[in-house]
C-alpha cells in the first residue's frame, strides 16, 4: 500500500511539472508585455484630456493661418498671352465637352475657394482666392452668382458684346436656368474695369437670364475687395464652344427675347408675305450714299416675286423690342457692314443676309472677302482707288462692293 501511494504521488508530481513547463512561455510573454508597457508609459509624453476649448483653439489657429495666407496677385499676368493672362493661377476647361472654356468658383479647380477681386481706381487690379470660412477679417461675401467676363474688345459694340454674352447664355441654359446672375463684372485687356454695356446688350442679357444686368463698378477702395459667393468666369469668349452649342445658345436667346418683347405666339393680322425683305439703314460713314435709290432697286426686284414685301427701317430709330419684332418678321436682311447686323440673331434659322461693304473693303476689312457667297462688282471693286486708299471711315457704302451670305446660324 505504501508503494502504491508513492507511485501515485510521483505521477501527480510529473503531471504538475509538465503543466508548469507548458505554461512557462505564456508567463514569460506576459512579463515582457508588462515591462514594455511600463517602459512606454514612462517615456511617452502625457496626453492631456481633450476638451472643446482646446479643440476650438486649434481650429481658430488654423483659420488664422489660412487668413494670413491669402495672397493677392495681379489680375493680368503680363507673362501670359491674351486669353490666359486673366486669373492665370487657374486653368479653365470645357465641361461638358463642347462648352466654352470657363472657370467656376468655388470648385475642385480652385480647391473649394471663392474669388475675390480688388480693383481700386487708378491702381492695378488684383485677385485672390480664399475659403469661405477663412476670409480676411472684415470681408463679406457678395451673395448670389456673379458672371465675370474678360475680353479685348468693347462691350458697347453690339457684335463684340454678343461674343462675350453667348458663352454665359449657353452656360445659363445648360444649367437649367437654375440661378440668374446677381451681378456682372466686366474687364477689358485683363485688368481695366468696364462699368457698363450698350443698352442693346443689357436688354439681351436681361432677356436671356431673366434678371436685371447689374454691373460691378468697384467704385471705392474703402469698400475693400469684392468677394463673390459664386462666380463663373469666361476669359476666351467663345473658344471651345461647339457649333451645336453655339446654335443652341442663339436659339435660347432668340426664344427668350421674343417672349420678352411679346413676339412669341402673337396673333397676326393675316397670313405673312411669302418673302419678307428688310432694308436696315444706318447713319454715319458707312451709310448708303443714296438710300432712296437703294430702296427703289429692291422694291422693283421684289415686285417681280409673288408675295414679296419690302420694309425699310433705321436701326437708330428703333427700340430693342422694335428690332426684335422687325427681325423676327424678316426672311432677307439687307444692310451695310456694321454692328447693326447683329440683329440677325432674332431672325429664324436659315434666313438670308445681304451685307454691303464700303469701297476698299478688301484692303481694310479683309475678313469680309472670306464670306461664303460673296462677289465683287464694278471696276476697281475691292482695290485701291487712285489718289489714295478709301477707308471704311471715309468712303460711304455703295452697291459696287457687296457680299451676300446665307445666315444658317
Amino acid at each position: 500500500m505504501i508503494g502504491l501511494a508513492r507511485k501515485r504521488n510521483s505521477i501527480t508530481l510529473r503531471r504538475r511539472l509538465s503543466t508548469g513547463v507548458r505554461l512557462l512561455p505564456l508567463l514569460v510573454f506576459a512579463v515582457l508585455c508588462y515591462l514594455q508597457f511600463r517602459t512606454l508609459s514612462r517615456f511617452s509624453p502625457t496626453v492631456p484630456p481633450c476638451d472643446d476649448s482646446i479643440r476650438r483653439a486649434a481650429v481658430d489657429d488654423l483659420v488664422g493661418r489660412l487668413r494670413a495666407s491669402v495672397t493677392f496677385l495681379p489680375l493680368r499676368d503680363k507673362r501670359k498671352r491674351a486669353g490666359e493672362w486673366f486669373i492665370s493661377a487657374l486653368n479653365d476647361s470645357s465641361e461638358p465637352e463642347g462648352e466654352a472654356k470657363n472657370l467656376v468658383l468655388p470648385s475642385a479647380a480652385s480647391s473649394g475657394r471663392v474669388l475675390c477681386v480688388h480693383a481700386p481706381p487708378r491702381s492695378d487690379a488684383a485677385y485672390a482666392l480664399a475659403w469661405r470660412d477663412a476670409l480676411p477679417r472684415g470681408a463679406a461675401l457678395r451673395p448670389g452668382l456673379a458672371f465675370v467676363s474678360e475680353m479685348s474688345y468693347d462691350y458697347r459694340n453690339l457684335w463684340h458684346g454678343l461674343s462675350a454674352l453667348v458663352p454665359f447664355a449657353s452656360w445659363h441654359a445648360r444649367s437649367g436656368c437654375r440661378a440668374a446672375p446677381a451681378r456682372w463684372a466686366l474687364f477689358l485687356h485683363g485688368a481695366a474695369v468696364r462699368t457698363g454695356t450698350s443698352g442693346w446688350l443689357a436688354s439681351l442679357a436681361e432677356a436671356a437670364t431673366g434678371a436685371e444686368m447689374a454691373v460691378e463698378t468697384f467704385p471705392d477702395a474703402a469698400d475693400g475687395p469684392a468677394w463673390f459667393q459664386e462666380a463663373v468666369v469666361f476669359r476666351r469668349q467663345m473658344e471651345g464652344l461647339s457649333r451645336a452649342r453655339l446654335l443652341g445658345a442663339f436659339d435660347f436667346m432668340r426664344c427668350k427675347t421674343r417672349a420678352r418683347c411679346g413676339v412669341a405666339g402673337a396673333p397676326g393680322a393675316g397670313p405673312p408675305p411669302a418673302l419678307r425683305v428688310t432694308l436696315l439703314f444706318r447713319t454715319g460713314a458707312r451709310a448708303f450714299s443714296d438710300e432712296a435709290a437703294v430702296a427703289r432697286v429692291f422694291e422693283a426686284e421684289c415686285a417681280r416675286v409673288a408675295g414679296c414685301a419690302v420694309t425699310a427701317a433705321r436701326s437708330t430709330n428703333l427700340t430693342f423690342c422694335d428690332q426684335v419684332r422687325l427681325l423676327s418678321a424678316t426672311d432677307v436682311l439687307v444692310s451695310v457692314h456694321r454692328a447693326q447686323l447683329t440683329n440677325l440673331l432674332f431672325m429664324d434659322r436659315n434666313s438670308s443676309v445681304m451685307e454691303f461693304y464700303p469701297l476698299g473693303w478688301r484692303h481694310w476689312a479683309g475678313g469680309g472677302q472670306f464670306v461664303s457667297g460673296g462677289w465683287r462688282t464694278g471696276p476697281g471693286c475691292g482695290t485701291r482707288a487712285r489718289g489714295g486708299i478709301p477707308t471704311a471711315s471715309r468712303a460711304p457704302a455703295r452697291p459696287t462692293s457687296s457680299a451676300a451670305t446665307r445666315a444658317g446660324r
